[in-house]
């Protein structure tokens, strides 16, 4: 799997990398367009993402992928069953509270200072602020999209531009080109829950 499939822009594809590019790609878009099996698709993406990151030294995106492959199965779930605390209709599109902008943000910051002092004390990671930037907001991101959360659409915006610029410097850029193909599907998951969201009653 770690061997190389071609060149892309001056820099080896692995198989490995090819494979996650091809399973994360599907499980975006089943996430766009609110299908449940992205859930399953993200379990054996992630995990595949977690091994190529830790052999490429991005130690906090490894371990954000393995943390994506576990809350994936809480995710799977929460689409099928899940419902707000308010409500026990099926869980459906929503916009976050005050509250829940204040959560979010806060548990951003905090992620982001946490993940920052652990890399930068315990691996040998060359980019621990970026690094950890772009793992608090995959997280803060993965459960608002767990939860159907609109706001989950500009928070990965944000990250997949973070995440453009650390791999580029990784050297990693099939999955440049799939996070340049993320951010474009953010923008398009982002409209089309807008335009579900203003649907319900």
């Amino acid at each position: 799997m770690l061997e190389n499939a071609f060149t892309l822009l001056g820099a080896a594809v692995s198989w490995l990398e090819v494979v996650a590019f091809v399973l994360a790609l599907a499980n975006i878009s089943c996430n766009v367009l609110e299908i449940h099996w992205g859930w399953p698709l993200s379990i054996v993406a992630s995990g595949l993402y977690a091994w190529l990151f830790y052999t490429s030294g991005l130690y906090g995106e490894a371990s954000v992928n393995i943390f994506f492959a576990l809350t994936s199965v809480w995710g799977w779930w929460q689409w099928l069953h899940g419902h707000r605390a308010d409500s026990q209709a099926a869980l459906r599109i929503a916009r976050l509270d005050r509250r829940g902008w204040l959560w979010s943000a806060s548990g951003y910051a905090v992620a982001w200072l946490a993940f920052a002092l652990l890399l930068w004390h315990w691996t040998d990671s060359e980019v621990p602020v970026a690094d950890a930037f772009v793992t608090a907001g995959s997280v803060v991101g993965t459960v608002l999209l767990g939860r159907k959360f609109i706001e989950n659409w500009p928070l990965w915006l944000m990250v997949n531009a973070a995440s453009i610029v650390l791999f580029a410097y990784k050297g990693l850029a099939l999955t440049v080109v799939l996070y340049v193909i993320f951010f474009v599907l953010a923008i398009w998951g982002w409209i089309g829950w807008k335009q579900r969201i203003s649907t319900h009653p």
